[in-house]
């Protein structure tokens, strides 16, 4: 007979097998499974849509669709999107009875907005621009959209656009000119288009109007949207009464080689003009969204200056816009990564030691409400509409699904991969604290093997971590997932090193003037902590894996000890001074470093594996076998790692 284990938390209901009918992960399992997209609430709170995404080993047959999902009855989710292309940007029109999408489908040479109305029919395209559509936003009234789209130097309507893109295809030769900094983003080099913003009707095939063109701001070479994952973007919000725009944009990215850049507050009108820069004070804003009520702006915000990393804090402005924020979180040393705005309050999360979970506070201000704390694992997403509140949420033994929250319980929407869960052996992480040899206290993720035996000895395998402004988090990773790391054969040790972020500002500017020594010096001792603590970890037999920073932190270690057996590094440095030469972001590199590489700083050296190689009479060097591994369009690292 088949048993089964109920397992509940917090309002949270999911069935499991018993860990006897439980077998290891394999890679299938991890990469099958289906992923689960952020949610998007309706206005009227009755509804949730998101995105599943079914995997295959061939890119060919996999796919993903929208699905729509009842927040005011048990009925299941039904899918409500049936095509090749991945759908993204979902928003509700305002009586949310449609949404508005971005995709690219058959026919289309780059993605379109497309609209369904949710009573039936098929989508319908709005638009058919020559360089596509991102970020759609319904105007308050639903009689218009807005949306980003990109344009050339000096075309800034469809017409120009199109022939301009003509002209590029058919050129013979492939020569580029930059004339400022930066010239790439990770793995794309970046070209002179910039993203522009555009308000049509809502109705098909109605005219778009760049209500920028022509405008001093997408001229003036400091002004770019903001340099995002793979390059500029730009994201309007409209104001309360629909007559404007409201949006975000770096002023200074022609000075980003030599400083701090800054990201101000613009306002445009919804007709087209010149935008008005609403900010003048050394804070970036991030994320703006007004108060249901209309009467402010709330943001994410950080003071620019000299400082290696900053919290994100809540801020408030007054609207009609005036200078005078009110920083809401002023007393919470977190970082925030997201927030939405619910009636009176603001439901948010902050990164903590491994965990992220939900908290609020009022937008009139007062203290922050802790919600949800037994909930643990990680929220990845968070939408409010009507009076309810959905987002992701995850472990690392549980993978992503649709949640509603209340300040009493969790509720699952979704469950499209309990079934395949149930019959893996997935433990739970457990967190661990040690104390570095400096007296700070640093923390780590313990994970261990399946069927685990604590009378067996097994060997121990150190995860780092990239960033470095990042933490091991407690949540389901499809990447560098724990338990198929683990297996049955290994414990793994992920250590928040000086640096990492979820533990405060300190923490992270920690790292400046030390970028290597000191967070490696607390990989060491907190391994040397999990050793004498746990008889069950094999000192003798220890691993290091690590991707980005965590592939530079893999070589300083390869320099600068003997204690493992073998390391993996990706993406890893081996030395500063020729990653800072490849690098897009050479300012950060050299104010953490302590001046530029020609400057006297001895850092450029003392703290680079490269010239840790020959430390044979300190017992080091490079001894440990390594495998070290690079993207080969990844522009940062690639020709750094094969040194």
């Amino acid at each position: 007979m088949i048993r089964l284990l109920i397992i509940a938390f917090t309002g949270c209901v999911f069935l499991a097998s018993t860990p006897s009918d439980k077998r290891p992960v394999t890679h299938e399992d991890i990469w099958l499974m289906k992923r689960v997209g952020p949610p998007k609430a309706s206005p009227d709170g009755q509804w949730v849509v998101f995105s599943v995404t079914n995997p295959a080993y061939d890119a060919k047959e996999q796919n993903s669709d929208l699905w729509l999902k009842s927040l005011a009855t048990d009925q299941p989710a039904r899918q409500i999107t049936f095509t090749k292309g991945v759908e993204s940007d979902v928003v509700w029109a305002p009586n949310s009875r449609s949404i508005a999408f971005v995709t690219k489908r058959e026919g289309d040479e780059a993605p379109q907005l497309y609209v369904l109305d949710l009573a039936g029919g098929e989508a319908q395209r709005y638009t058919s621009l020559t360089l596509g559509v991102s970020t759609p936003k319904w105007s308050p009234d639903g009689t218009r959209i807005l949306f980003s789209s990109d344009v050339y130097p000096k075309q800034f309507d469809e017409s120009g656009i199109a022939k301009e893109a003509k002209a590029r295809r058919e050129r013979k030769d492939t020569s580029k000119v930059y004339e400022q900094f930066p010239i790439r983003r990770w793995d794309h080099w970046l070209d002179d288009v910039k993203p522009s913003l555009f308000v049509m009707e809502a109705k098909p095939n109605a005219k778009p109007k760049n209500i920028l063109a022509e405008s001093k701001f997408l001229e003036a070479p400091g002004n770019g949207g903001n340099l995002g994952g793979f390059g500029f973007s730009l994201e309007g919000q409209w104001t309360p009464d629909g007559t404007g725009v409201v949006f975000t944009s770096t002023v200074n990215l022609n000075q980003a080689a030599f400083g701090e850049t800054e990201t101000h507050l613009f306002y445009v009108s919804a007709k087209g003009g010149e935008p008005k820069r609403l900010t003048s004070q050394k804070r970036s804003i991030y994320d703006p969204a007004f108060s249901p009520d209309g009467k402010f702006i709330l943001c994410l915000t950080e003071p620019i200056d000299d400082g290696t990393a900053h919290c994100l804090k809540l801020t408030r402005y007054p609207w009609p816009f005036e200078e005078a924020p009110t920083i809401l979180s002023e007393s919470l040393d977190k970082y925030i990564p997201r927030f939405v705005v619910q009636k009176d309050r603001i439901w948010f999360t902050y990164e903590d030691a491994g965990l992220e979970r939900l908290h609020s506070i009022p937008v009139a201000g007062g203290p922050i409400r802790d919600e949800l704390q037994s909930l643990g694992g990680c929220i990845a997403s968070l939408s409010a509409g009507g009076n309810r509140l959905v987002g992701q949420w995850e472990k690392a033994n549980q993978p992503s699904e649709i949640f509603e929250f209340t300040a009493a319980a969790a509720r699952p929407i979704t469950s499209f991969n309990q079934e395949a869960i149930s019959k893996l052996a997935l433990q739970d992480v457990e967190h661990v604290w040690s104390i570095n040899r400096k007296g700070k206290r640093i923390h780590s993720l313990l994970v261990k093997p399946a069927a685990f035996d604590p009378r067996r000895k097994y060997p121990l395998l150190l995860i780092i971590h990239g960033g470095a402004a990042a933490m091991s988090r407690d949540a389901f990773g499809l990447r560098w997932n724990y338990h198929l790391l683990a297996k049955s054969d290994y414990v793994l040790l992920l250590t928040d090193y000086t640096g990492s972020s979820g533990y405060g500002e300190a923490f992270m500017q920690g790292i400046s003037l030390d970028p290597l020594k000191g967070p490696g010096e607390d990989l060491l001792d907190a391994m040397d902590d999990t050793i004498r603590r746990y008889p069950f970890v094999d000192g003798n037999r220890m691993a290091a894996l690590g991707a980005s920073y965590g592939g530079h932190l893999c070589n300083w270690l390869q320099a600068t000890s003997t204690r493992f057996k073998a390391i993996v590094s990706h993406a890893g440095e081996m030395d500063l001074a020729l990653q800072w030469g490849t690098s897009d972001g050479i300012f950060s590199r050299e104010r953490d470093d302590g001046g530029p590489v020609w400057g006297p700083s001895a850092i450029w050296r003392d703290q680079s594996p490269l010239y840790q190689a020959g430390n044979h009479a300190k017992g080091t060097g490079f001894k440990t076998p390594i495998l070290i591994t690079a993207g080969e369009r990844d522009q940062r690292v690639s020709g750094d790692s094969q040194n």
